[in-house]
């Protein structure tokens, strides 16, 4: 696929397709996805003030073809602001373009901006690409186990 492509923040009007590329993210990492009341939540955290998410899209010829959300926090350890990076995904097709890189830079950049101290994420062991890419865009790992408590199953 040639790479003509623009890189944006979601509008409203991307939110179906957003969700569509979330269910194909979590069918690729594995992972259970059920979109059920999603459409109204994000719109909460993307659009209302103050704002929870951050999301870019990656569009090329009028498709979105992948996506990048964050948030900001704070480091317990670090004592300083940094940059989360929940998902980031790109449709096999759109791959090996460098797309991937112009979002981590710009990520940086944002980053940077807003004084946080480093980006963090994770991946599952088993993505062997994103590994490696994430490994050539000077990245380091960390072994840990990802943990999650539905609070809601008490």
């Amino acid at each position: 696929m040639k790479a003509n492509y623009i890189i944006r923040p979601v509008n409203k009007g991307d939110l179906d397709s957003l969700l569509i590329l979330m269910q194909e993210h979590a069918d690729y990492e594995q992972a259970a996805f059920d979109p059920s009341n999603k459409k109204e939540k994000l719109e909460k955290a993307l659009f209302n003030e103050p704002v929870k998410l951050n999301c870019w899209v990656v569009e090329q010829d009028g498709c979105l073809n992948g996506f990048v959300s964050f948030t900001f926090d704070f480091s317990t350890w670090d004592a300083a602001d940094f940059m989360y990076m929940d998902c980031l995904y790109l449709k096999n097709e759109t791959r090996g373009n460098g797309i991937g890189t112009v979002i981590i830079e710009k990520l940086r950049e944002v980053a940077i901006a807003k004084k946080g101290i480093n980006i963090q994420w994770q991946t599952p062991i088993f993505n062997e690409s994103a590994i490696r890419f994430y490994h050539k865009n000077n990245a380091v790992s960390k072994n840990k186990v990802r943990f999650t408590l539905n609070v809601m199953d008490v």
